[in-house]
C-alpha cells in the first residue's frame, strides 16, 4: 500500500531522487508504535521500498508521550528535502498526526492499524470508545525516575498476554523474542492530548487490521471514516500487519470505498465525537 500511496500522492515541489534510476521518488518515513522498535516493525517493508527505489527513514520513536515525541519527529521531518510519505503504526499514528501538521512536504500520512486522533483527544478515550482491546488487561506498569529526578510510569505488556493482545498471528518463537525486546511507552502517551490533526488538511490513506486485538477494528474504521481517507483496505490479520501480512494477503484483502463518504462528517476542530 505504501508504494501505491507514494505513486498516487501529489509530489509537487523539490523531490528526493533515486540515484540509480534518476527517477524522482518521495522519501518514505516509517514511525513505529509502542512495545516495538523501528527494525522489528518495518524491516520487511523497508526492504520492499528500497528494492523499488524509495528513500526510507525509520526513526526511533522515543515513546515518551505526544508532548515530546511529536516535536521530535517534526524536527526530523523538517530535515528531509522534498516530498514525504509518512506512515505510522499503532501509537505512531498519533505521533504523525501531530508532527505532520503544517509541514507542506508531507504529502500523504498513512495509518497502519493506527490511532488517528483529532485535536484535544486523548488515546485513552479513543481506546475505550469500542470494545475488543486486550491491551488494558495486558499492561504491566513499571515506575521510573528521569534524569531530572521526575518520576513516571512505563507501560510494558505482560509475558502471558503479549502474543494474544499484540501479535497472535505470528509464531510463538517470534513473539517471545518480541516480548523480551519490547520498548515500553510512558503512560503519558495515553493521556497527552493531540495538539494538531494533520489529516484535516492532508489526504490520508490507511489499512485496517480486521482482527486487531489491540486497537479495535471498529475504532480504526470509525477513525478512518471520520478522516475521509482516500484509500482504505482491510487486512486479514491482527495488530502487526507490517510483520504478518504478506503482499498476497494485502492484495486479497477487502477494499473499502476510496471516495469521500457523506457520513460520518468531520466534527469541528477540537470537538470529539
Amino acid at each position: 500500500m505504501l508504494t501505491t500511496t507514494a505513486t498516487a500522492a501529489p509530489t509537487t515541489g523539490p523531490q528526493a531522487t533515486n540515484g540509480a534510476q534518476g527517477a524522482a521518488k518521495p522519501t518514505v518515513v516509517l514511525v513505529h508504535g509502542g512495545f516495538a522498535d523501528a527494525s522489528a516493525s518495518w524491516n520487511d517493508v523497508i526492504k520492499r521500498l528500497q528494492r523499488d527505489g524509495y528513500p526510507v527513514v525509520a526513526p526511533a520513536n522515543p515513546l515518551r508521550g505526544l508532548s515530546s515525541d511529536a516535536p521530535y519527529l517534526a524536527g526530523l521531518l523538517k530535515s528531509i528535502k522534498g516530498p514525504v510519505i509518512l506512515a505510522g503504526h499503532s501509537y505512531g499514528g498519533a505521533v504523525i498526526t501531530n508532527a505532520a501538521a503544517g509541514n507542506p512536504n508531507v504529502k500523504a500520512p498513512v495509518y497502519v492499524a493506527a490511532f488517528v486522533p483529532d485535536e484535544g483527544e486523548q488515546l485513552i478515550g479513543l481506546l475505550g470508545k469500542y470494545p475488543g482491546s486486550e491491551i488494558p488487561d495486558a499492561i504491566n506498569e513499571v515506575p521510573f525516575t528521569g534524569p531530572d529526578g521526575t518520576t513516571g510510569t512505563d507501560i510494558y505488556l505482560k509475558a502471558d498476554k503479549f502474543r494474544s493482545a499484540f501479535a497472535a498471528d505470528l509464531p510463538r518463537s517470534v513473539t517471545d523474542v518480541m516480548h523480551a525486546a519490547q520498548r515500553p511507552a510512558a503512560a503519558t502517551h495515553l493521556t497527552d492530548p493531540t495538539r494538531a490533526a494533520a489529516w484535516r488538511d492532508i489526504p490520508s490513506w490507511g489499512p485496517v487490521a480486521a482482527a486487531d486485538k489491540a486497537i479495535p477494528p471498529a475504532l480504526q474504521r470509525w477513525e478512518y471514516d471520520r478522516a475521509n481517507m482516500r484509500g482504505q483496505i482491510e487486512v486479514r490479520g491482527l495488530h502487526t500487519p507490517s510483520w504478518s501480512a504478506t503482499p498476497a494477503r494485502w492484495r486479497s484483502s477487502s477494499r473499502r470505498p476510496t471516495v469521500p463518504r457523506a457520513e460520518p462528517e468531520r466534527p469541528p476542530r477540537g470537538q470529539a465525537r
